[in-house]
This record gives structure tokens, C-alpha cells and sequence, in this order.
């Protein structure tokens, strides 16, 4: 069933001080650069509601820990629970614990493998990740014939969690844009799993570049992978002005990357804005408001001639 998020609901949500509701919310890690926005996000936006109390805790990572903490936010008798995904393919237990207590339920951020079939009093808020791999390679296509490699050109993609709907689909926007007439002539000659970690992505630059493949762009599924990627090559020697990089987040650390030259391009993510929506969607779900079951906040290219705009963002 289609539905509608109500802007008459988002006002009262805004200004009635009338309800005394909890959240709880599991994130799948706290020690990643991107969810601690989002996570602050959520906490901030809902301090600055009245009347509402957001537990937030820390699955590191470990689905069999998360699906605890969401059987405990249950039992304690929360409103409503917001979940980050550990693994996406583990979001239907997640539902069926969620729907047979009569607890509303909000995903944000990793979408969910059963996002199409929902309950009612379930949703999914994020941005879309059609978008951020298509802007990301759309982006170092044109980089890589201003630099005249217009006849040829080699790139390696740094993948994401497996498990990580995000990294899936961001990978596969890279082989859609490189299919296309006006990319064709770029040629994915490798791509490894980083797990959207700095530290794994500097390894695996650090091992690529052993290895003794050339390449003339690297493409990563977010940013603390071409961060990392940034610190192997200029460890190694290799001149950033020779070598493009691209990332998905436009996190702080990669603004100060791309005004420092070092990082072409990335994808703002509005972690922000995701971390108050999935907020709004579970108070109006708890109130037994109508809601979008899929609430996207737009993804936008960042590069150098843009950063000015984002510096304050995140």
C-alpha cells in the first residue's frame, strides 16, 4: 500500500510537546567516520524534540548482537526502533521480531533486502544508492578525458562490505557508467573488498601497486577506502596529480582531503538529513501517522569547484 508522508505531521512533530516516546536505536558500528554523522544526527535532532527519549547502541558489526539488542529494545517496551543494518540480508528476522511484537520500524541508511514488502508500520530511509556510484564514475569519466586518456584508460574499485547493500549496488554503478558509449573506452582492471576501511584501503592500494598493475583512477565505494588509497600512493611516491581518486560520503576528513588536492571527487551523503528522517518516520509510525515507505534524501557530486557549499555540511 502506497503512502503518503503528511507535511501537517512533520509540523506536529516539530512542535507538540504532548507525547513522552522512546526510540532505540542499533547501529551497526559506532567507529566509522560516515555513522558516527548519522548517528550524532539522530541524537541531535531528537534532543531537540519534546517529549522524546533515543537509547542509541553499538552492534559492532555483529548481526547475532544486533538482533539482541533489537529483542531488548522490544522487551524494555520502546515506540518505535531504528536499525542500521549490520548485515542486509538478515533485515527480515529483523522485520518479523519488530511486526509480530507491534513495534514500528525504521531502517536507515543499508537498505533493507525486503524493502519492497515491508509492513505498514515499516520504513526505510537512506539515500539512493542509483545515484552515488553513477555520480562517482560519471565524475572520474570526465576527469580521465580532461587528462587525455580519452583513448584508453584503467581503473580499480575499492569495494565495501559484502554484506552492505550500498557497496553492492555502488559497485555495480561502476560497471554500468563504464558500459556506456561515452565511458567505454575505461577498463576496470581489478576490484577488491577494503570494507569501507581507511587502514584496508591503504593495504590494498599498498598491494596493488607491488603487484606492478597500472592504473589511472581508483573508484571506491566511500571515502575512508580512497583516503586510504590517498595515503599508500603518496607513500609510495606517486604524484596525486598524476592519479585520480574518487569516494562516496564527503566526510569532513574528505573535504580537507580534496582541498589539500589529494581527493577528485565525492558523493555527498546527508547523514544528517538521514539520521532526522528515519527519527521523524519513527515518531509518526509510533503516532500511527502515514508515511513514504522509502524516503530518499538526494545524493550531490562534490569536487573542487563545488566544496566551498559542503565544508559545513557534515
Amino acid at each position: 500500500m502506497k503512502r503518503t508522508f503528511l507535511a501537517a505531521a512533520m509540523a506536529t512533530l516539530m512542535s507538540t510537546g504532548a507525547y513522552s516516546e522512546s526510540i532505540g536505536v542499533s547501529m551497526a558500528l559506532f567507529d566509522d567516520n560516515f555513522l558516527t554523522v548519522l548517528r550524532n544526527g539522530m541524537v541531535d535532532y531528537a534532543d531537540g524534540l519534546d517529549g522524546v527519549d533515543i537509547q542509541v547502541e553499538d552492534a559492532q558489526n555483529d548481526v547475532g548482537k544486533q538482533l539482541n539488542q533489537i529483542q531488548n529494545f522490544i522487551a524494555s517496551g520502546v515506540d518505535a526502533i531504528v536499525v542500521n543494518p549490520v548485515d542486509t540480508d538478515a533485515t527480515i528476522a529483523m522485520t518479523k521480531a519488530a511486526e509480530a511484537a507491534g513495534v514500528p520500524l525504521v531502517f536507515v541508511n543499508r537498505e533493507p533486502v525486503n524493502v519492497d514488502t515491508l509492513p505498514d508500520n515499516q520504513a526505510f530511509v537512506a539515500s539512493n544508492e542509483l545515484d552515488s556510484g553513477t555520480l562517482e564514475t560519471q565524475e572520474v569519466c570526465r576527469l580521465l578525458k580532461d587528462m587525455g586518456k580519452g583513448d584508453g584508460a584503467n581503473v580499480v574499485i575499492m569495494v565495501g562490505e559484502l554484506q552492505s547493500q550500498a557497496a553492492r549496488l555502488r559497485t555495480q554503478d561502476v560497471h554500468d557508467v563504464v558500459a556506456t558509449a561515452d565511458c567505454s573506452f575505461i577498463t576496470v582492471i581489478d576490484e577488491q573488498v577494503a570494507n569501507f576501511s581507511r587502514t584496508q584501503g591503504a593495504d590494498l592500494m599498498t598491494n596493488w601497486l607491488s603487484s606492478g598493475i597500472e592504473f589511472d583512477a581508483v573508484i571506491a565505494n566511500n571515502d575512508e577506502m580512497a583516503i586510504g588509497a590517498i595515503q599508500a600512493l603518496k607513500s609510495a611516491g606517486v604524484s596525486m596529480e598524476t592519479m585520480i581518486v574518487a569516494g562516496v560520503d564527503a566526510t569532513q576528513d574528505a573535504l580537507a582531503a580534496m582541498a589539500a588536492g589529494d581527493l577528485d571527487a565525492t558523493v555527498f551523503q546527508d547523514a544528517a538529513g538521514q539520521g532526522s528522517g528515519a527519527v521523524n518516520a519513527a515518531l509518526a509510525l509510533a503516532r500511527g501517522e502515514s508515511v513514504d515507505q522509502k524516503v530518499y534524501i538526494p545524493f550531490q557530486l562534490v569536487t573542487p569547484a563545488n566544496l566551498s557549499g559542503f565544508t559545513s555540511k557534515n
